[in-house]
């Protein structure tokens, strides 16, 4: 029977996307790991590979459709011996598709970074087949041709191989990988948990939104004005921003930090770093001097998890990037252990790549803490918004000359930024809090302590 191709999450925060462009047509003859289409998710345009062998029989959604659906069919897979008078056949006979779980559908409310949530299988997915194997026990079988093949001739039992693909249709790589008398894979049992495990999560409550297009519009009849489309992007980070500002208790924590000591051996660096085509910017040091902070106060390296924290061992440092349209969060993971250096030329790789929205969803997934840098714009000081699930983010200010009373009692001038840290009172408390932010003071008005 024919096979539906489903829109796959191809982000942990997408809902719905646009199939920018087929890389395929009708007829055409694919095999498992061809691209099939690029498609726009809310971060990125990314790549959908196929996971069968067959021929593209129909095309179901046209190029440059908007707002499609996570597991919606997009176009119908032909097996071997089918042909296109066999789709209407299969369209009666296909079950519906499976809505995207809560887990794959959160995400970080600046710019990305998810929480730490399994995103939908990213492949085409097998609408089962009548005419499907049985298993010693009667159990109904759902492979595809290849999968069946390679397993006849590796001498595997099917009943023995779990299924990757979607709703558990066994496919080549299943039995490549498998090993000839491995032990029953639980399939059964897993689909059964799955929905049991969502039907216990509480559904979440509808969040306000403000008023509704309609009546913002009259408001502004007869006024000359532009209407902007939103893009997946936009509507994320509009959701996800709410979200938390509404969910999380936030608390905010304020110092000034004299940056005299880091320009000067920034300076000094930079010009024995010259000859290699290093230059490092002050955010390099303040990602080196976050990831340290959370490593000397492990409590504070945490993040929420719903009705449980996770403490973790490694910092992981996410960092707010502005693109157009919106934020990305890639994160520098175990950045406690990686010299100025190295992190400058990961943070530029990775700054590039966001705005060229070409970062794989992993780059921009899971951290502890966050840090956002406006001094660049002139911004004094502000308050960010913590990006669930983190336990905290640093909201970073320009450095500019103020006056400032020694510690003889003698008024000089120095180079001073403003940070305040955004807390998540659930994972950190005042105190535990403020240990953090002095560590962080202390890392970056000694930079050489940075370097022991």
């Amino acid at each position: 029977m024919p096979t539906e191709i489903l829109m796959p999450a191809l982000s942990p925060t997408m809902e719905e996307g646009t199939l920018a462009k087929w890389l395929v047509k009708e007829g055409d003859t694919v095999s498992a790991g061809d691209i099939l289409a690029e498609i726009e998710t809310d971060k990125a345009t990314m790549e959908f590979e196929a996971v069968d062998e067959g021929t593209i029989g129909k095309i179901l959604v046209a190029e440059g459709s908007e707002g499609v659906k996570v597991n919606s069919p997009i176009a119908v897979l032909l097996e071997e011996g089918e042909s296109a008078d066999d789709i209407g056949d299969a369209d009666a006979a296909a079950p519906s598709a499976p809505q995207a779980s809560d887990a794959g559908k959160k995400a970080a409310a600046t710019g990305g970074s998810d929480a730490p949530a399994a995103p939908a299988p990213a492949a085409a997915a097998a609408t089962p087949a009548p005419a499907a194997s049985t298993g010693g026990d009667g159990t109904r079988i759902f492979a595809s041709p290849l999968a069946r093949r390679i397993a006849a001739d590796k001498g595997l039992d099917l009943a023995q191989i779990k299924g990757s693909g979607p709703r558990g249709r066994i496919v080549k790589a299943d039995v490549e990988n498998a090993q000839a008398g491995a032990a029953p894979a639980p399939a059964q049992a897993a689909a059964s948990e799955a929905p049991a495990a969502a039907a216990s999560k509480p559904a979440a409550a509808a969040m306000p939104t403000g008023p509704d297009a309609a009546q913002v519009i009259k408001m502004y009849e007869g006024r000359d004005y532009e209407e902007v489309k939103l893009d997946g992007m936009r509507r994320t980070v509009a959701s996800r921003l709410t979200e938390a500002k509404q969910t999380i208790p936030h608390f905010y924590l304020r110092r000034d930090i004299k940056l005299d000591a880091l320009l000067k051996f920034r300076s000094q660096l930079n010009k024995q770093l010259e000859a290699r085509g290093v230059k490092l910017s002050v955010n390099d040091f303040i990602i080196k001097a976050c990831a340290l902070a959370l490593q000397a106060v492990p409590a504070a390296n945490a993040v929420w998890a719903g009705d449980r924290m996770l403490k973790l061992k490694p910092s992981d440092v996410a960092v707010a990037v502005a693109v157009d349209g919106g934020l990305f969060t890639p994160v520098l993971k175990d950045a406690e252990m990686k010299s100025l250096s190295a992190l400058s030329a990961e943070m530029k790789d990775l700054a590039t790549r966001a705005r060229d929205r070409k970062l794989a969803p992993h780059e921009y997934v899971g951290g502890s803490f966050a840090i956002s840098n406006l001094g660049m714009f002139g911004v004094d000081n502000f308050d960010a918004v913590i990006n669930p699930p983190h336990g905290a983010i640093l909201a970073v200010g320009a450095g500019v000359k103020k006056p400032v009373v020694g510690a003889d009692g003698e008024l000089a001038v120095a180079t001073v930024m403003s940070v305040t840290l955004s807390v998540d009172h659930r994972v950190i408390d005042g105190a535990l809090g403020a240990e953090l932010l002095q560590q962080i003071v202390d890392n970056l008005e000694n930079p050489m302590v940075m370097l022991a």
